[in-house]
């Protein structure tokens, strides 16, 4: 039953990421990254990190979702704009990531996917929740890729506003 329902999750999650990229209007396009997010959050839950699920709702579907329409909605895009060899890369670029899942089930070597995965925890650290974990990993082993990461939000932040407000200046002369 895992199985079947992993399955409907990873390939409506394929179906929906690949519309996205694919329809013309961007609402549609947002609709469908809402969806995909929504299935994401799904397959969170069936990997037992409910914690990840609700960040993904939160974050993903509702600050990044709207963050996206936002800057659709102030651009007011009005022509179309065409990519020549977008399908041809696109379509390349698919085969050769099929070409490569094919490889791997084929090949069956699944041996270098757990090599920092010790099956023998304490008994401390099993009791621990996922919430705890995220946070003892972020804050102790991640700690400068999340402050840099921080940062790089900061001054994309910071270039929005400046963006806005020169934008607004000019409008008004």
């Amino acid at each position: 039953m895992e199985t079947i329902v992993f399955f409907y999750f990873a390939s409506v999650i394929v179906v929906t990421a690949a519309l996205v990229v694919g329809l013309r209007s961007p609402v549609f396009s947002a609709l469908a990254l809402l969806v995909m997010f929504f299935h994401v959050a799904g397959l969170f839950v069936t990997l037992h990190a409910e914690f990840l699920a609700v960040i993904q709702i939160l974050v993903y579907a509702g600050a990044i979702l709207v963050l996206y329409l936002f800057v659709v909605m102030l651009l007011n895009l009005k022509g179309e704009v065409r990519f020549h060899h977008q399908l041809t890369v696109g379509l390349f670029l698919g085969c050769m990531v099929f070409a490569e899942a094919v490889l791997l089930v084929v090949k069956g070597d699944t041996s270098s996917l757990g090599q920092n995965f010790s099956p023998s925890r304490e008994p401390a650290q099993l009791m621990q929740g996922n919430t705890e974990s995220i946070g003892e990993l972020l804050y102790s082993t991640y700690l400068f890729p999340f402050e840099i990461a921080s940062l790089i939000l900061l001054v994309a932040m910071v270039g929005a506003v400046i963006l806005t407000k020169k934008g607004i200046l000019e409008a008004k002369s």
